[in-house]
């Protein structure tokens, strides 16, 4: 009988700390626990009131991600847990944007590691560390067994990187679960928050930082109201994640512009909340706007939620060809930073409630592409190929 692999997850954040990475990690591990896999997960020390489950066991014991503290707790997990690989989800902030991790493939060449780029669009490592911080991440990649990126903009970006000797696409699924509440009434939600039915509710999801194009969303409802439209806009979430304190300025800067343009009473913040009360407060808008700076990407877990909860999706088109998204059919785009551009497209769903619907139908099939199960399946079978490739012998120049 094959004994079962055992995964060495390694993630900066870890439920009960509130982010994209973290959920995708523990979604992630219960899958491929569900296909047999031995799972372990090596986290920050804030995660330490992670649930108890037989998924994975979770070692949240970091508390500093540099390079002595991580190279000790991982000689003391191969020695403990002997894993078969390595799996680094990668996004430096949420490792305190300290290098150690890139270079975790070099420290332990024994280890077969791969390593799942969730943005290569990271805060800098240092102040003005531009070229340090892309020499890292490349480095990383060039150093692991395998590569998986969740987009096809990472995708392209890296397939022009000599070195790197396995890259695979592997989208993310959504962290929330299109799951209404015991006896939801969309009336009666939209009335908690002071919302009437003839009124155009839009939605945002996501943790704030610069790339997400909140500041121009609120730019596009103050020359809505001022032009008589009766609309106001709901923030799905909490506003910065718990492993990234760097984008509380811009949190302060979207406070700012909405206490200056007069929006305090038209714009709402749900907070954190249980999936089904996201899944509510999705259901009970009428657009979800995601102006993302960078285009809209399958890397992005708030586009996959929306995109769940069939809605009605406006966005930005995609900085490189992404086939599966297709203007006017799943989602209207318009492009990134243009605050006329947004008003007109709000204004234009807001009277078709006939297109919202084809919109939202349309997303919801697109979802149906970023199957869980799917994603565990073909994680498992790149774990797979790089173990085996690990096993072949090297060939001589006279074999």
């Amino acid at each position: 009988m094959t004994e079962p692999i055992r995964v060495l997850m390694i993630s900066g954040e870890y439920p009960p700390m509130e982010g994209g990475v973290a959920d995708f990690t523990a979604i992630v591990s219960e899958k491929l626990h569900a296909r047999g896999a031995q799972v372990h997960v090596l986290t920050s020390h804030a995660a330490q009131d992670a649930r108890e489950a037989e998924s994975a066991q979770v070692h949240a014991v970091m508390d500093d991600w540099g390079f002595g503290p991580l190279v000790r707790k991982m000689r003391e997990l191969i020695a403990d847990v002997r894993p078969d690989v390595v799996n680094i989800q990668y996004q430096t902030a949420a490792y305190g944007m300290h290098p150690a991790i890139n270079l975790l493939p070099r420290f332990f060449p024994q280890i077969p590691v791969v390593v799942t780029f969730h943005d290569l669009r990271v805060p800098y490592l240092l102040p003005k560390a531009g070229p340090l911080r892309r020499w890292v991440n490349l480095d990383l990649a060039r150093s692991a067994d395998a590569v998986i990126v969740t987009n096809a903009q990472d995708r392209a970006e890296l397939a022009q990187v000599a070195g790197i000797r396995r890259l695979e696409a592997i989208p993310i699924g959504s962290n929330i679960s299109y799951h209404l509440p015991e006896g939801y009434d969309r009336a009666v939600w939209r009335g908690q928050w002071g919302v009437s039915q003839r009124m155009i509710l839009l939605s945002f999801f996501g943790f704030l930082n610069d790339t997400k194009g909140a500041i121009e969303l609120i730019e596009a409802v103050k020359v809505l109201r001022d032009d008589g439209m009766d609309v106001s806009l709901m923030m799905i979430g909490g506003a910065v994640s718990s492993s990234n304190a760097s984008n509380q300025p811009y949190y302060d800067r979207v406070m700012s512009t909405i206490t200056d343009l007069g929006l305090a009473d038209d714009i709402f913040w749900t907070g954190y909340s249980p999936s089904h009360e996201v899944s509510a407060a999705f259901r009970s808008s009428d657009i979800c706007v995601l102006p993302f700076a960078d285009g809209a990407s399958f890397r992005r877990g708030s586009l996959m939620a929306a995109l769940t909860h069939g809605v009605a999706i406006i966005s930005t088109y995609p900085e490189v060809p992404v086939p599966e998204i297709v203007d006017r059919e799943n989602m209207y785009l318009v492009p990134p930073a243009d605050v006329a551009a947004l008003v007109r497209a709000i204004r234009s769903l807001a009277m078709d409630a006939g297109l919202r619907e084809k919109l939202g139908s349309g997303a919801s099939e697109l979802s149906r592409l970023f199957d869980w199960d799917g994603i565990a399946d073909r994680t498992l079978a790149l774990y797979s190929r790089v173990l085996a490739e690990r096993s072949r012998p090297l060939q001589t120049s006279g074999s």
